[in-house]
């Protein structure tokens, strides 16, 4: 987990989250005529089409609705690890919020990539992991979802 930002670490996708903050939040937006929530921010509802969206933060915590381990590097644009340097990651679609506060589904790397401890319904929060490093040694970092 990245707690700390130093000189060398800069996010993948900075403009999705709140990150270099100490508790990292995912930025979406919210519909002012329907209430429908995405992730990344649109500008546009996908619910209703009006162009009354809002950023807003979501939820850091959720469960685990559905999960796969990745076995294999994804395709273009895939900037990662290959070949003997790739690590099987997990990937889970997540429910941000809990219970009533429930707002949005959220596809992520977990951290946890063995089949033997992912559970359906766990709970996870967000966090920040190494994705990859550049050819000057800054680490890029990226979201993932980590179990509580």
């Amino acid at each position: 987990m990245v707690n700390n930002v130093s000189t060398t670490q800069r996010a993948l996708a900075p403009e999705i989250s709140t990150w270099p903050d100490e508790n990292p939040q995912l930025i979406g937006s919210r519909c002012g005529d329907c209430d429908a929530t995405t992730f990344p921010v649109q500008d546009h509802c996908p619910k209703c089409s009006s162009g009354s969206m809002s950023e807003v933060k979501l939820p850091r915590r959720g469960t685990v609705i559905a999960w796969t381990t990745q076995g294999f590097p994804p395709g273009p644009p895939y900037a990662g690890p290959t070949g003997k340097d790739f690590v099987p990651f997990g990937v889970g679609l997540v429910q941000l919020g809990l219970g009533e506060d429930a707002v949005i589904r959220v596809e992520g790397r977990l951290t946890e990539n063995d089949p033997e401890k992912l559970k359906f319904g766990q709970e996870v929060e967000l966090t920040m992991i190494p994705f990859a490093t550049d050819p000057d040694g800054t680490e890029v970092v990226t979201f993932a979802f980590a179990a509580v």
